[in-house]
């Protein structure tokens, strides 16, 4: 067995693990109940990056900024390609740095991103995570205070993979499903009276308008409760894949660059300023 990793932080809760990389963008490597996968999971030591862990933060922005450039008050800017193949720039910033443990207990943990603003995102700002784990859920809250001079616009969330298991369900109660072009951003918003199908049925890649109560995902396994103060989620369900996503956000895809961005979720939060989200997922085993 590979020697783990001292960037590895683990929380143990009644039959729950939570395993965490905080060198690798603060990404939860994996959540078990007794040795079986809650989220889509890998041992920290096998990880090399964040994408293929079981969830990650979405800081400053969810989803995809198109073509990479954006205009806020007044100013162009342009952010980095960070995702193969896209030309579009994806899932902010936070994933794909390293974050410092500031506190830690044998159910918490505390995390801190400091960004000094470059070339991948102009504005200054400092998030901080906290993962609490208890016998029955996983706690996160994440809060992101403006370090820059100036208005900045700020967007979070988080991206968990659940293993498609042959039962696999989704229950969501949602308004508005966010219509996509070619590129994968949003054109147009259309009614969408809820998610109550087999994950096997389904054919999603979209942000959701208007989620109201908790998600419910139910497999031959576990029934989880997936909720948050974010009103918007991403989910998506590729066919072919072992996983599906179904991501809590602050803003619509790409809301940046949209006529009114604060109006589809974007927070232009002030110098020293904060704004906070938080998400939670609650276990049952069948």
């Amino acid at each position: 067995m590979a020697a783990v990793p001292v960037d590895t932080f683990e929380l143990h809760a009644g039959a729950l693990r939570l395993a965490i990389r905080p060198d690798l963008g603060a990404c939860i490597a994996g959540f078990w109940h007794r040795g079986t996968p809650i989220l889509l999971s890998a041992e920290p030591a096998t990880l090399t990056a964040s994408r293929p862990s079981a969830c990650f933060p979405l800081v400053p922005y969810s989803n995809r900024i198109g073509y990479r450039r954006f205009r806020w008050k007044g100013h162009d800017h342009t952010t980095q390609p960070n995702f193969p193949d896209s030309p579009h720039s994806l899932h902010g910033v936070g994933w794909l740095r390293p974050w410092e443990i500031v506190s830690s207990s044998a159910l918490e943990l505390g995390l801190r991103l400091h960004h000094a603003g470059d070339a991948d995102w102009p504005f200054a700002f400092e998030a901080l995570q906290y993962l609490t784990l208890t016998p029955q859920s996983l706690h996160i809250e994440m809060v992101v205070t403006n370090q820059a001079d100036v208005v900045a616009p700020v967007g979070l969330g988080w991206h968990p993979y659940f293993p498609k298991r042959a039962r696999s369900r989704l229950h969501i109660e949602v308004a508005e499903r966010w219509e996509k072009d070619a590129a994968l951003l949003p054109v147009r918003k259309v009614a969408q009276p809820g998610i109550d199908s087999d994950v096997a049925h389904l054919d999603f890649d979209h942000c959701f308008d208007g989620w109201r109560g908790a998600a419910r995902i139910r497999d031959e396994t576990f029934s989880l409760q997936l909720s948050s103060s974010l009103d918007r989620l991403v989910v998506y369900t590729p066919q072919q894949r072992d996983y599906f996503c179904v991501e809590p956000v602050s803003h619509v895809n790409n809301a940046i660059h949209m006529a009114d961005p604060l109006a589809h979720g974007v927070r232009a939060v002030a110098p020293g300023e904060s704004t906070s989200a938080w998400m939670q997922l609650d276990v049952t085993v069948i």
